[in-house]
């Protein structure tokens, strides 16, 4: 390397194909970061020395850099040792985010676009998500920052790169208020979960069923709960007292998830609540209701309860 060649943070993107490398790397850029795609390692040196590459002469900007499978000359561990000799020799500040997501999801996407995985151009796709995910197991395993996608669109991605590393954007911490339906799966991305299914239930009175949390009877009828004051002031008063700890700690990305059964009534109104209250405070939440479009179901909801 260039003994002209200023320290710089690097932020290795990796992950497993179809997990949201593209999304992050628009993402990064977007928020200020050089983002540059599947450079041979061999070339980066030559990068990192000469700032005009980069299409900019502010030589502080950060570096995002896109490795993957499809890299020339891709191998893990020797990706590895170069990452300790930038930062043990050249005292850059490296980094590694591994984007995954589960085969099933992956396949899924994969099937849907119409893509051919690049590990499997003449095989099953699952054949070629079993050998990526060997191959890249090294990188996850030394990844400071992994991001699951299973669950997480594109938007949701792309507030979670912001919030860590988005600067001093990221020192409040990025809240989302989440409403989903247990009979469909916790949320992956959820870090406090609350179970709203001790609520009486709006799906079993006809007039209520075919509305959601998001409308004013629901709500009204839900707030007739006898535990409901008592339990919402508890569960505000417990956020109100954990959201600064979690800044405290560096903890920028956070998620609250309230379930109910089918995600449509009780879990939506609570949500929608609770953000009112962290806005009241001086919080931003982002609200999203995940199963609010689901259709409403009497078998998943299991029969009706003694608050109905």
């Amino acid at each position: 390397m260039s003994d002209n060649a200023r320290p710089k943070r690097i932020l290795l993107v990796t992950g497993m194909s179809g997990a949201g490398k593209s999304v992050a790397m628009n993402c990064l850029e977007d928020i200020g970061w050089e983002a540059v795609e599947n450079l041979p390692l061999g070339l980066l040196d030559r990068l990192l020395a000469t700032p005009q590459a980069l299409g900019t002469t502010d030589s502080d900007r950060p570096l995002a850099l896109g490795i993957d499978s499809r890299t020339r000359g891709f191998d893990a561990d020797r990706i590895i040792m170069r990452i300790k000799q930038l930062r043990e020799i050249h005292g850059h500040v490296v980094e590694t985010l591994f984007l995954d997501c589960s085969g099933s999801e992956l396949q899924r996407r994969f099937s849907e676009t119409r893509r051919r995985h690049p590990m499997a151009q003449d095989r099953p796709v699952s054949d070629g998500i079993a050998r990526e995910r060997e191959l890249m197991g090294p990188l996850r395993h030394w990844a400071e920052h992994v991001i699951d996608t299973t669950e997480t669109s594109s938007n949701e991605l792309q507030q979670r790169l912001r919030a860590r590393f988005g600067g001093a954007t990221a020192e409040e911490p990025t809240l989302t208020v989440m409403s989903f339906g247990f009979a469909r799966g916790v949320p992956r991305s959820a870090d406090l979960v609350f179970d709203m299914r001790f609520l009486r239930n709006p799906h079993w009175v006809e007039d209520l069923r075919p509305l959601s949390g998001l409308d004013e009877p629901v709500g009204a009828y839900v707030a007739q709960d006898p535990a409901y004051d008592q339990a919402l002031r508890q569960i505000e008063s417990l956020l109100l007292l954990l959201l600064p700890r979690y800044r405290h700690e560096g903890k920028s990305y956070l998620t609250i998830a309230f379930g109910c059964t089918g995600g449509r009534h009780r879990s939506v109104h609570v949500a929608e609540r609770v953000a009112e209250r962290l806005r009241y405070e001086g919080f931003s939440p982002t609200v999203a209701h995940r199963d609010l479009a689901s259709t409403p179901s009497d078998a998943m909801e299991g029969g009706p309860d003694n608050g109905s």
